[in-house]
């Protein structure tokens, strides 16, 4: 039976192993370096970073969702960005991911967001046939930019 609901600091093991599972999918197997202690200190408490849903099968965690809100400086409003959602390959087709779709857009329209935003692998075509199906815009116009590790330091300190 499929289960959708906000995660809590016991759900922590099972967050990092799909993340791991996600990094997998991703082909970069290696490149998760966050501990539970991470996720812990950042995702849950009084002044969490960020927050996740877990989708269960038989009680079982077999899918994520983890986000966090933004502010968009074209609207006035915040926003609500999808770091990362998964669904375990063998879990697949079960409602999973619609389920954590719905819950995700549901915590945008109740923090009144003006939009739901993500970013899906160019490659990953049943990811990106998935979204266009609940009515998403693929950008594909913008690119992903990313600062970090050394050159992230020789900038700040520059």
């Amino acid at each position: 039976m499929l289960a959708i609901r906000k995660a809590t600091p016991d759900d922590v093991p099972a967050i990092l192993r799909l993340v791991k599972a996600l990094a997998d999918y991703e082909k970069e197997p290696d490149a998760v370096v966050a501990s539970e202690d991470d996720f812990l200190r950042d995702g849950f408490g009084e002044r969490a970073l960020f927050r996740t849903h877990i989708a269960t099968w038989n009680r079982e965690p077999i899918g994520f969702a983890l986000y966090y809100f933004t502010w968009s400086t074209w609207r006035g409003k915040r926003c609500l960005h999808l770091e990362d959602l998964f669904v375990e390959e063998q879990h697949r087709k079960k409602g999973a991911g619609i389920g954590l779709m719905k819950a995700v857009a549901k915590e945008a329209v109740d923090a009144g967001c003006a939009r739901f935003v993500w970013q899906v692998m160019d490659w990953n075509q049943p990811a990106i046939d998935f979204y266009e199906k609940l009515g998403s815009k693929v950008k594909k116009e913008w690119i992903a930019v990313h600062l970090e590790g050394d050159p992230l330091t020789t900038l700040a300190n520059g």
